[in-house]
């Protein structure tokens, strides 16, 4: 729709309009599974910041709780030089 804008002392109308986003990116992980930990390698090196990937991964462990398996997350502390990560749940399982 249609919208005004106040910035500083002018006003400006502006139009929303619809845009597609870039494809996203698609990668296997290779995971191992100990009490509260998941260790997580071959992570590929992706064009994106380091904090997006961790992110990414924080989300995906997150989400796979309502497929058991994951939880509420502790802790992410990914390494993008050797493509591995910790994620460290807050309850083992």
């Amino acid at each position: 729709g249609k919208h005004t804008v106040k910035l500083d002392n002018r006003t400006a109308k502006v139009t929303v309009k619809p845009f597609e986003l870039e494809m996203g990116f698609q990668f296997e992980l290779h995971v191992t599974v100990s009490g509260r930990k998941i260790n997580v390698s071959e992570i590929p090196d992706l064009p994106i910041p380091k904090e997006w990937m961790r992110d990414k991964l924080e989300l995906n462990f997150y989400k796979t709780e309502q497929a058991a398996g994951g939880g509420e997350i502790e802790n992410v502390t990914y390494t993008k030089e050797s493509g591995t990560a910790v994620i460290t749940f807050l309850k083992p399982g």
